[in-house]
């Protein structure tokens, strides 16, 4: 595949990843409190939740802010490779599936990083009574670097009860599927699982590329 294209694939996911996560989660923040939920289905709903750690809810360091602050220049640096990454494929003509897979992994931690270098300084703080709004640059609920990530793509597909004999959990209930996720998670989930089910093999070439050449 020439470069040319390559390039406007490269940009037209990262644009569309972007936009689309963006432009959702400044919604749910300027429309929602914080937990409100809309049911959709009853295996799907919009519900707000803000996320301080990494994707699905998880969290390094417990959540503090020293995790936050680590997890986030993490982020900037794993983005400058990838995008770094990305630019070499598209050099090299690689297939346009190939460089869609890494435009999205790309577009799912920058959009995440934006959440997390401008979110405490622009909007005011989500609360269970109280919608966040814009706010002047620096008067927001938190420093740069320390946002949290909006999340709120939430899929219960079934309840049920774990059986007495199970370890642990025995006799307690639970939610299947019970993390709260958002567009850009969605994006680097769905990039990994093509890159694995069908680019498995050109990942292999690509990076032994890369080997060679140091």
């Amino acid at each position: 595949m020439d470069n040319k294209k390559g390039g406007i694939i490269a940009i037209l996911v990262i644009l569309l990843v972007i936009i689309v996560d963006q432009a959702s989660k400044i919604w749910i923040k300027t429309n929602m409190s914080l937990h409100e939920s809309i049911e959709v289905a009853n295996w799907f709903k919009i519900y707000f939740v803000e996320n301080p750690g990494m994707a699905f809810g998880w969290k390094i360091g417990g959540g503090s802010t020293w995790g936050k602050l680590f997890l986030s220049l993490f982020r900037i640096v794993a983005i400058g490779f990838i995008a770094y990454y990305l630019y070499s494929l598209v050099k090299q003509g690689y297939k346009s599936g190939y460089i869609a897979c890494i435009g999205l992994i790309l577009a799912g931690a920058f959009g995440n990083i934006i959440d997390s270098v401008f979110y405490g300084v622009i909007f005011s703080e989500s609360t269970f009574t109280q919608v966040a709004t814009f706010v002047p640059v620096g008067e927001g609920y938190a420093g740069w670097l320390h946002g949290k990530v909006v999340d709120m793509l939430y899929f219960p597909l079934f309840t049920g009860t774990f059986p007495s004999w199970f370890p642990k959990w025995g006799g307690e209930s639970f939610t299947f599927f019970s993390p709260i996720f958002n567009i850009a998670d969605s994006a680097i989930t769905v990039g990994i699982f093509i890159l694995l089910i069908f680019y498995r093999k050109t990942l292999s070439l690509s990076l032994e590329k890369k080997e060679d050449k140091k």
